[in-house]
C-alpha cells in the first residue's frame, strides 16, 4: 500500500500508527488491523516488519512519513533512548508531524522523560501522552492488557476507541508522566514477587519439600499469584538447563529488563526524596531471582 498524505483530524481518527514490533508492540498492533482505521507499523527489524506482509496494514519506509500520516501513533521500544530517537530523531515523528497528531508511549521509560518530550511536541502542536502497558505476551495476543494513561483526560478519551481493541483496562492515571509512575510502582510489585517466589523454592529444595507441596500449600492460603506460579515454572525447568545457550539468552534479556525497569522505579524514587531499599536490593540480584548464569549478577 502507498502512503498518501493526511490532514489530521481532532475528531476522526482515519490512521493509527505503531512502532516498535517486539513481543508486546507486535501482538497489539495485530491488534489494531481489521478495524475502521488504517494501521501503519514500522520497526528496525525487517523480520518483524516480515510478520505484517500478510496483514492488511501498511508498512511505512521511515518514521516520519508515519509522523506524516497518523492521526494517533504507538511508541513500544525498549527505553528512553530509543523513544527519544522515535521522536526526536532526524527521521523521528516530529519531523512531520502535524498539529493535533496524538503520540502515546507504551515504553516504560522516566516520567520526568515523558514529560520533556510533550513540551517538545506541544511546540508542533503534537500530543503527547504515556500508556505503559501490563500484561505480557500472552496478554497482548489476546488484547486484554492494562493500560495506564497520564496527560490530559480529553486526549487520552480521543484515543479509547484504539486502546480498546488492545487492552480490556484503561486507566486514567492523572496528569502527564503519572502513567509511568504506576507502572514504576507496579513493576515494583512484580520483581519483588517473583524474588520471593524464587527464594522460597530455594530454601524449600534445600529443605526436601517437594514443590508440588508447597504449590499445595500456596495454591489454599493464596501466597503464589498467577505470575508467580508461570515463573516458577520457568525457575524449575532452567535449574536442570543452566547451560542451555537458548535458555540463559532468554533469561538474561529477562534480567536486564527487570533491572532497567527495577533502576527506572529506583530513580523516581531519588527524584521524590524517598527510600525503597527493598527495590534496591532486588535490583541488585535480578540475575539471582532469574536463575542468570552470570557471577557478575549473583
Amino acid at each position: 500500500m502507498k502512503l498518501n498524505d493526511n490532514t489530521h483530524s481532532e475528531k476522526k481518527i482515519d490512521s493509527v500508527g505503531f512502532i516498535g514490533l517486539g513481543n508486546i508492540g507486535r501482538p497489539v498492533a495485530k491488534n489494531l488491523v481489521g478495524n475502521d482505521f488504517e494501521v501503519v507499523v514500522w520497526d528496525v527489524s525487517q523480520q518483524a516488519l516480515d510478520t505484517f506482509n500478510d496483514l492488511d496494514a501498511v508498512i511505512a519506509d521511515t518514521r516520519r512519513e508515519m509522523g506524516r500520516r497518523c492521526d494517533i501513533i504507538g511508541i513500544c521500544v525498549r527505553d528512553d533512548a530509543d523513544v527519544k530517537e522515535v521522536i526526536l530523531g532526524e527521521d523521528g515523528l516530529l519531523a512531520e508531524a502535524g498539529p493535533g497528531t496524538i503520540i502515546a508511549i507504551h515504553s516504560t521509560i522516566k516520567p520526568k522523560t515523558v514529560k520533556m518530550l510533550a513540551k517538545i511536541a506541544a511546540e508542533k502542536g503534537v500530543h503527547i501522552i504515556d500508556v505503559p502497558v501490563t500484561g505480557g505476551p500472552h496478554k497482548a495476543a489476546e488484547g486484554d492488557l492494562c493500560y495506564m494513561a497520564g496527560g490530559e483526560k480529553e486526549i487520552v478519551e480521543r484515543c479509547r476507541k484504539v486502546f480498546e481493541h488492545c487492552a480490556s483496562k484503561i486507566v486514567h492515571v492523572g496528569d502527564l508522566g503519572m502513567g509511568m509512575a504506576a507502572k514504576l510502582c507496579n513493576n515494583l510489585i512484580t520483581y519483588l514477587q517473583l524474588t520471593a517466589a524464587t527464594e522460597s523454592m530455594i530454601l524449600a529444595r534445600h529443605a526436601n519439600i517437594p514443590d508440588e507441596a508447597i504449590d499445595e500449600i500456596t495454591d489454599h492460603n493464596g501466597n503464589m499469584t498467577e505470575s508467580m506460579k508461570l515463573f516458577l515454572g520457568l525457575r524449575r525447568v532452567s535449574d536442570g538447563m543452566a547451560d542451555d545457550k537458548g535458555l540463559q539468552d532468554m533469561l538474561r534479556s529477562y534480567t536486564q529488563l527487570a533491572e532497567k525497569d527495577l533502576k527506572l522505579a529506583l530513580d523516581y524514587a531519588f527524584d521524590l526524596g524517598i527510600a525503597l531499599p527493598a527495590t534496591g536490593l532486588c535490583q541488585q540480584i535480578m540475575g539471582k531471582t532469574f536463575g542468570l548464569a552470570d557471577t557478575n549478577r549473583r
